[in-house]
């Protein structure tokens, strides 16, 4: 078949990857580069991880999530992937780090558990006296956002895919399988696949109700010269505690010293709006992050990155089909450790027609 694939982030690109490995003629548009750094995965690194809550049903997902990876990282002849274990600490009972606790002892997956003043011994960034308990597991680490979509790019152009960056799609006729780029160039398929992320209300603006756009900032900081060595060590921090929402990603893969929280993000009516720093915003973020990290006023703003996503109200994954089109938003916040299983997912059911088997694992749904 004759597919064209809207949206080269890592869902467009694993999908053009699947389908490409599975002999389809592919056509991957993009408005921007390839990376595009304006896209919701487009910046240096992400955390891949085996924890998620007890009773939710992504992590019965991170297995086929890991083997995905695995068969990708056979077909680039590389990986971009930085095994270096993730982290938890809990400030609060009930917190989301404990529900993470709960759900790694649920599904059987290693970690240790440290008191405050072990933890803060071994990772001097943390500040004694303001928390439970940390944990730690071997299950996780980075990945590489920026290299993988090189790579993916490079494999797929070398594999007899086409590639088609700068170019900006207006209009997607789905019965039709037709897609009309700015410059008023139609383009035709058997199959369209649409992976435009929060760009994807645009081209549907009727699933406006279903997916919610919202602008957010992660802070690049420089830490104190005598934290350097532990934080080039650390793991990834997957919840800091407490009603935060904030993780920490250590410099890895080309890409700093990263802190991000699912508190700091605003309503966004359009993807493309807002997306300059606002003045003071890397230490609005840090703010979050006391406790339980220490001496933050040590710290040096390197620089903001702004990013726009799609959630759904249960922020799950969800995917709509119509006509010959097959509309895919795997973001809502987490969806970048399952990209390349989201991509062999959707090839699966561009070939067979079976939407409702990828919708109900898209939701993690499925039994």
């Amino acid at each position: 078949m004759k597919v064209i694939v809207v949206g080269a982030g890592i869902a467009g690109l694993s999908s053009a990857w699947a389908l490409t490995k599975r002999g389809h003629r592919v056509t991957l548009l993009e408005q921007g580069p390839v990376p595009n750094p304006l896209a919701a995965s487009g910046d240096h690194h992400r955390i891949i991880r085996r924890a998620y809550g007890r009773g939710n049903g992504y992590g019965r997902m991170i297995t086929e999530a890991y083997e995905a990876w695995d068969e990708m990282w056979g077909d680039l002849g590389t990986t971009h992937y930085d095994h270096r274990g993730f982290m938890c600490i809990s400030r609060e009972p009930g917190d989301e780090a404990e529900d993470y606790r709960d759900g790694l002892r649920e599904g059987g997956w290693p970690f240790e558990v440290f008191d405050p003043a072990e933890a803060a011994a071994r990772w001097p960034f943390l500040e004694p006296g303001t928390f439970r308990y940390a944990i730690l597991s071997p299950e996780g680490g980075a990945l590489h956002c920026r290299r993988i979509a090189s790579d993916l790019a490079a494999w797929l152009r070398a594999n007899g895919a086409e590639i088609r960056d700068g170019v900006r799609v207006t209009a997607v006729n789905a019965e039709r399988g037709e897609v009309l780029l700015a410059e008023g160039e139609p383009l035709h398929a058997d199959r369209v696949v649409v992976t435009a992320g929060a760009w994807v209300t645009k081209l549907f603006p009727d699933l406006a109700g279903r997916l919610s756009t919202y602008r957010t900032a992660l802070a690049y900081l420089e830490p104190p010269a005598d934290l350097k060595a532990a934080w080039d060590a650390a793991p990834v921090i997957l919840d800091v505690g407490g009603d935060t929402d904030g993780y920490i990603i250590p410099p890895t893969g080309g890409g700093g010293l990263k802190f991000g929280t699912g508190r700091h993000k605003v309503p966004s009516a359009d993807a493309d709006m807002d997306r300059a720093p606002w003045p003071d915003e890397g230490r609005a973020i840090l703010r979050h992050f006391a406790p339980p990290m220490a001496r933050l006023d040590d710290y040096r703003v390197a620089s903001v990155v702004t990013c726009a996503y799609t959630f759904t109200a249960d922020e799950r994954f969800t995917s709509l089909a119509r006509g010959r089109c097959l509309v895919v938003s795997s973001c809502s916040g987490h969806g970048y450790k399952f990209g390349a299983a989201v991509g062999r997912r959707v090839a699966m059911a561009v070939e067979t027609g079976a939407h409702d088997s990828l919708l109900a694992w898209l939701e993690a749904r499925a039994a």
